[in-house]
C-alpha cells in the first residue's frame, strides 16, 4: 500500500515549517511570501496531498461539490464578497446548487495557482469562475481537468469550458439609445479598462448614443479615483449623462457628484450596469441594465453537468439584458 503523504514531509522537502505549509493549505498565504506560497501549492499538487477533512468528505460525498472561485480584484479593496453583484451571483448560485442537491464551496483568489490548488484538493463536480479574463481560462484549462463555467469571458474556446455571458453590447446600446432619446447631446462612459465585457458595453453605448459619446478610463483604487474625479470635475460637468459600466462605479460616482454639489439627475443623469439590489438602496434610485443572476446560475450549472456527462455544450451562452429606468436619470421616454 502506498504510504500517505504527510504535511510534515512536504514541509521538510521545502525546508519550511509545518505551520508555513499549513498557512498556505488553509487559505492564509499572506502569512508567508508569495514566492513561498507558490512553491507550497506546487508541491501539494505534485504530491497529491489531501487534507484529512477533504478525505473524509470525499469518502462520504463523492463529486457533490461545485466550487465557485472569485477574482479578488484590487478595486474591491479586500471586500469582494461584499460587492452587490458578487453577492447577488453567489445568492443565485447557492439557491441553484441547493435545488440540485449539491454543495457550494466559495474561494476568493488573487493568483491563478490558487485555483489549481483548490481544484486539485477537492473532488469537485466543476468550477464556476467569476471575474477573470479570457487568457486566464485558457491557461487554467491546461492545468485543471474538471469542467468549468465562466462568467463574462470573451473569446473562450478551450475544451470543457463554457462561457456564460450576457449581452453586454446590447446592454450598453440600450443605455446609449435611452440617453439619446432623452435629448442628451454629450454623454460619457466610465470604466477601469477597455477590454472584454467593458469594451463591449462601451461599444454598444457608443452605437446607441452616436456622436457625442466619449470614454473615460478611471482608476481602480477608490482614493486615486476620488482624486481623479476632483481633477476632472470641470470636464465631467460638461456632460449631461454618464454611463458607468457597473453599478459599483455608478453608485460611487453619484456619491462623489452629490458631495461636489451636482444635482442627480437635474444636472447629470447617471446609469449603471447589473441592476444589483444596491440600485434601490441609494438616492436617487439607480437606472441600470438588468441581468438575471438566477438564469445565469442555471445555465452555468447545466453546462457543467452536460460537460461532465460528455454531452455537447455551446462554448458560449449569451443571455439577454434589459434597461430598468429609475430616478437617477431624467425619465423622458
Amino acid at each position: 500500500m502506498e504510504e500517505k503523504v504527510r504535511l510534515s514531509d512536504i514541509a521538510s522537502e521545502l525546508g519550511l515549517s509545518t505551520a508555513a505549509v499549513s498557512y498556505v493549505l488553509h487559505g492564509k498565504p499572506g502569512m508567508v511570501s508569495e514566492r513561498t506560497a507558490v512553491r507550497v501549492r506546487r508541491a501539494l499538487e505534485e504530491r497529491g496531498y489531501l487534507p484529512r477533512a477533504a478525505e473524509v468528505l470525499l469518502a462520504e460525498n463523492p463529486a457533490m461539490i461545485v466550487g465557485v472561485v472569485i477574482n479578488a480584484h484590487e478595486k474591491y479593496e479586500s471586500h469582494v464578497l461584499e460587492d452587490a453583484f458578487i453577492a447577488s451571483a453567489l445568492n443565485s448560485l447557492g439557491a441553484e446548487t441547493a435545488r440540485r442537491g449539491l454543495q457550494m464551496m466559495v474561494r476568493t483568489v488573487k493568483d491563478l495557482e490558487e485555483i489549481v490548488s483548490f481544484a486539485t484538493m477537492w473532488n469537485l463536480e466543476g468550477l464556476v469562475l467569476i471575474g477573470f479574463c479570457g487568457a486566464d481560462y485558457s491557461h487554467l484549462r491546461e492545468r485543471v481537468r474538471i469542467p468549468f463555467a465562466v462568467y463574462d469571458a470573451c473569446g473562450v474556446t478551450a475544451e470543457r469550458v463554457c462561457a456564460v455571458n450576457i449581452d453586454d453590447r446590447h446592454g450598453g446600446f440600450q443605455v446609449g439609445e435611452y440617453f439619446r432619446l432623452c435629448g442628451h447631446e454629450k454623454a460619457l462612459c466610465l470604466s477601469d479598462n477597455d477590454v472584454d465585457m467593458d469594451l463591449e458595453r462601451w461599444k454598444g453605448f457608443r452605437e446607441g448614443f452616436g456622436p457625442g459619446a466619449e470614454f473615460m478610463m478611471i482608476p481602480k483604487n477608490r482614493g486615486e479615483r476620488t482624486e481623479f474625479y476632483l481633477e476632472k470635475l470641470p470636464g465631467i460637468r460638461s456632460f449631461t449623462a454618464i454611463f458607468a459600466v457597473s453599478d459599483f462605479y455608478a453608485v460611487d460616482l453619484v456619491r462623489f457628484l452629490q458631495s461636489s454639489g451636482v444635482n442627480i439627475p437635474g444636472e447629470i443623469s447617471v446609469a449603471g450596469f447589473d441592476d444589483t439590489p444596491l440600485c434601490g438602496l441609494v438616492y436617487p434610485s439607480l437606472t441600470s441594465v438588468r441581468q438575471d443572476t438566477g438564469e445565469r446560475a442555471r445555465a452555468a450549472l447545466d453546462a457543467i453537468a452536460k460537460i461532465r456527462a460528455g454531452e455537447r455544450v455551446d462554448p458560449v451562452i449569451t443571455l439577454s439584458t434589459s434597461l430598468v429606468i429609475r430616478d437617477s436619470t431624467r425619465n423622458c421616454v
